[in-house]
């Protein structure tokens, strides 16, 4: 593909010059990283395509990203020819393998590697709508308390932020609108009423808003004077290219104890012939000995890639998580309305999850989303199908997104669907899905220092700390805040 099929658009932060401690070749010769994450643009007929959502490398501009030759330090060396150890090798370079690195950085004075095919934010995250809202999930539900810690987490890490005179706006893409639930039919009403009692009782700040108190928010929207919404004033928005930057440029001060293998797939595990266990990934570049832990975060690739690594093992091991492709409209400089909190329908609850195998076939939902961006841009979802991993656009999805949310927002009506394509972009994203609705995380049964850590579908962003804090305290044997039992890869794969 031509680069002059490219539109870029830089992230709006403004402290992403990259300062790396990695050398490369020598210690002398310091990797230049002009490290400003981009949107890239192509454009298949009139519609333009995020490029996270292509598999391949189109986010960056031409960047010269490590390869590694010599680690200074203690805890994670060189060895022969293309050859390294560490402490930790991370495989996936998504927001969970970033904040899994993170975490270990910041814990420990372990040495972590991060390996990927291709660049941080290439998957579905980078494609997602960069929620951090809670008034969707339940309670009652195996994923509450991991979500909550991680909602505090990131909270906390916006409020620290603040306390270094930075603006978590410009680092993270920090949006605090609060989020609102909104019903549009007697059930729903109903519905809601129950929600917001259930969220108030485990301990949220929430409050049903009657269809005036709506208005009076969100303006734009068009319900029925039945109806209402839940308000969750706590809830936020990241971006997800800017939060990924911001992980990585802070991963990258640890000097000598971080690196990172991009565009470099792993091609196999390497067992010990002492004591059985992995004790190295294989790339088409590099081999990368672990001292004490693999951790596989590949998100919906984690599966198949597993069982690939271990295809020459006696164990047989089936992680079914699933891709669940979604398609997100952006439209630019939409200047029809404004959007002032996030928003989500209902009907979204419903979608999430399925209540048995055969319901993947040939399923696609759409509930109405909305946000802006921190660019201002209107944000429009979503969509849910099974379409193994095809990154094509279904422009039959777009115009069904652009409906729905029409029937929440009148004014869409009065705008041609074919005059905002010129003006608009496809964010396509693979969901790594399990069927039960829970990510796993934790060891991979007969591999005592392999760990998995996927199959959030929709909320890998929104759970990414506490996955990540999860996993390092299973590694380092320091008791979690959160339980890790629902999420155990034992009985479920």
């Amino acid at each position: 593909m031509s680069s002059s099929s490219y539109s870029l658009r830089s992230c709006p932060s403004s402290s992403l010059s990259i300062r790396t401690g990695i050398g490369s070749r020598s210690s002398r010769h310091l990797c230049k990283l002009g490290f400003t994450p981009k949107w890239a643009s192509i454009s298949p007929k009139q519609w333009r395509k995020s490029a996270n959502s292509s598999g391949h490398d189109y986010r960056y501009g031409p960047v010269n990203f490590c390869a590694l030759k010599d680690v200074k330090s203690s805890s994670s060396t060189s060895r022969n020819g293309n050859t390294f150890e560490f402490d930790v090798v991370i495989i996936g370079a998504g927001i969970i393998g970033l904040t899994i690195a993170r975490q270990f950085l910041m814990e420990s004075d372990l040495s972590v590697a991060v390996v990927d095919k291709v660049v941080p934010c290439s998957g579905a995250t980078g494609a997602g709508q960069g929620y951090l809202w809670m008034g969707h999930k339940s309670p009652d539900s195996d994923i509450w308390e991991l979500a909550l810690r991680s909602h505090r987490l990131w909270e906390s890490l916006a409020e620290s932020l603040r306390d270094q005179g930075l603006n978590p706006s410009e680092e993270l893409g920090w949006k605090k609108t609060g989020s609102l639930l909104i019903g549009k039919t007697p059930e729903e009403f109903d519905m809601l009423k129950r929600k917001v009692k259930q969220l108030s009782g485990a301990g949220l700040e929430v409050e049903y808003l009657s269809v005036a108190d709506l208005l009076s928010m969100e303006p734009a929207l068009l319900i029925g004077n039945s109806c209402g919404a839940a308000f969750l004033p706590n809830d936020c928005q990241l971006d997800a290219h800017c939060t990924a930057a911001f992980i990585e440029k802070a991963n990258r001060n640890f000097e000598g104890r971080y690196a990172e293998f991009f565009h470099d797939p792993v091609t196999g595990l390497l067992r010990s012939g002492s004591n059985g266990k992995i004790e190295a990934v294989q790339t088409a570049k590099t081999t990368l000995y672990s001292k004490k832990a693999i951790v596989l975060a590949a998100g919906c690739w984690s599966g198949t890639l597993l069982r690939d690594l271990l295809r020459e093992e006696k164990t047989v091991l089936d992680v079914p998580i699933m891709p669940r492709k979604g398609h997100l409209l952006v439209i630019e400089n939409f200047n029809s309305f404004h959007v002032n909190h996030g928003l989500m329908e209902v009907g979204y609850v419903n979608h999430q999850a399925l209540t048995s195998a055969k319901d993947l076939e040939h399923t696609s939902s759409i509930s109405m989303t909305a946000t802006m961006d921190v660019q201002g841009n209107l944000v429009l979802g979503s969509s849910r199908e099974f379409a193994g991993f095809n990154t094509d656009i279904n422009e039959s999805i777009i115009a069904r997104i652009w409906e729905r949310a029409s029937e929440f927002f009148p004014t869409m009506k009065e705008v041609s669907f074919s005059e905002i394509k010129s003006s608009s972009k496809v964010r396509i994203g693979l969901r790594p899905y399990m069927l039960d609705g829970k990510p796993v995380i934790g060891p991979v049964p007969g591999f005592s220092n392999v760990f998995l850590a996927s199959g959030h579908e929709g909320g890998g962003l929104s759970m990414a700390l506490g996955t990540a804090e999860m996993i390092v305290n299973m590694v380092l044997g320091i008791p979690g805040k959160v339980d890790p039992a629902p999420f155990s890869v034992q009985g479920r794969c």
